[in-house]
C-alpha cells in the first residue's frame, strides 16, 4: 500500500560537481538521476586514488561558480558557460576557466564530461524540509536547504526531522499517476564538511556538521536509485511504498 507522506517542495540539479546548483520547477528523472545533473566535474590530475574529483571540500570557492546555459535554441540541459565569483562569463570547456580553477586550487585539473554523471553514492538524493529546519534551528543558523545540496526536497506531512531514515529499503513514488517516477531508497546520506560551507560566501561554519553529528550520527537525508523514470515537478504528491 502506498502512503502519502508529503509533496515535492523544490528540485535542484548541479550541472558541474561542487559548483552552484540550479532550482527547477520541473524536469525529467532518468536511470542516471536528474537530466543534466553532475555531468561535468573537474578531475585532479595528480590524484591516483578512488576519488579523483575536485570538490568544494578541497576548494570551497567552487560553490561560487554558477553554470549557465546561454544557447537555449536546442533541447539540451548542459551548461555552455560558467559565471565566476567575480561575475565573469567563461565558456565551460575553455582553457581560461580551467586555468582559473588551477590557480585557485594550486594543482593541475581537467574538466571531464561523463554522460552518466559523477555521484558520490547514488544518482538521487532526497531531503526533507523538516530535517533542514531542525539542523539549522539547533545550530542557530538561518534556514538554507542549499547547504545540503539535495536533488528533491520533500515537505513532509508529519514534519518529523530525519524521517528519511525510515525510508531506507522502501520505494518513494513521486507523483499521482501509474507512470510517476519512483526511487528505491538505498542508504542514509553520511555528511562531510561541505555542509559547513555557506552557499553564498563559501565561508565555513563547523556548527552545522557538529549539529548533524549530535542529532543523527552524522547522517541527514537519503540516497536512492531510480527504478522508474519520468517527469518531476514542484508540487507533486509523494508516496511511500514498503518495498517493491
Amino acid at each position: 500500500m502506498d502512503i502519502e507522506i508529503g509533496c515535492i517542495q523544490a528540485i535542484y540539479r548541479y550541472p558541474v560537481k561542487s559548483m552552484a546548483g540550479q532550482a527547477l520547477e520541473h524536469t525529467q528523472i532518468g536511470w542516471h538521476g536528474l537530466e543534466g545533473d553532475r555531468r561535468f566535474a573537474f578531475r585532479r590530475v595528480a590524484e591516483r586514488g578512488g576519488f579523483p574529483w575536485l570538490s568544494a571540500s578541497q576548494l570551497p570557492s567552487l560553490l561560487l561558480y554558477k553554470p549557465i546555459r546561454q544557447d537555449t535554441s536546442q533541447d539540451n540541459h548542459l551548461p555552455t558557460h560558467v559565471m565566476t565569483p567575480e561575475g565573469k562569463m567563461l565558456e565551460i570547456r575553455s582553457d581560461e576557466l580551467r586555468d582559473e580553477i588551477i590557480r585557485r586550487y594550486g594543482a593541475d585539473v581537467e574538466l571531464m564530461y561523463l554522460r552518466q554523471g559523477v555521484f558520490d553514492e547514488a544518482a538521487v538524493s532526497l531531503f526533507s524540509l523538516a530535517t533542514s529546519h531542525k539542523i539549522t534551528d539547533d545550530s542557530g543558523k538561518p534556514p538554507d536547504i542549499r547547504r545540503f545540496r539535495p536533488n528533491i526536497v520533500i515537505d513532509t506531512q508529519e514534519n518529523e526531522p530525519f524521517a528519511e531514515d525510515q525510508w531506507v529499503g522502501k520505494t518513494v513514488i513521486l507523483g499521482d499517476t501509474d507512470d510517476s517516477p519512483a526511487v528505491q531508497v538505498t542508504l542514509r546520506d553520511k555528511r562531510c564538511s561541505m555542509i559547513n560551507l555557506n552557499p553564498d560566501t563559501a565561508q565555513p561554519d563547523p556548527a552545522i556538521m557538529k549539529t548533524v553529528v549530535q542529532l543523527n550520527q552524522n547522517c541527514a537525508g537519503v540516497y536512492g536509485v531510480v527504478i522508474r523514470p519520468g517527469a518531476l515537478a514542484v508540487g507533486q504528491s509523494v508516496y511511500l511504498r514498503n518495498g517493491e
